[in-house]
């Protein structure tokens, strides 16, 4: 079951990548880019995934968090939330 890109903030430690970026960071054009194209291809995530069982951790935030990890040093991801922290 493919799970939502929604963020439960009440529910767990979250962190908002938002409030900590600059407004002029790259990051955000970059963001905005790899958002268009993930939702031109949410038709073949609905696809891929049954419609039973627990749901997943939504595919397009695997996707953005395996693209900070090609673009800054990040080797685990247990490095990469100690980088965003």
């Amino acid at each position: 079951m493919r799970g939502t890109d929604e963020a439960a903030g009440s529910l767990f430690s979250y962190v908002d990548l938002e409030e900590r970026m600059r407004a002029r960071h790259p990051l955000r054009k970059i963001r905005q880019v790899v958002n268009d194209a993930l939702a031109s291809l949410d038709a073949d995530f609905d696809r891929l995934y049954s419609a039973e069982g627990r749901p997943s951790i939504a595919p397009e935030r695997l996707m953005r968090a395996s693209l900070i990890q090609i673009l800054f040093p990040v080797r685990s991801e247990r490095q990469l939330m100690e980088q965003m922290q």
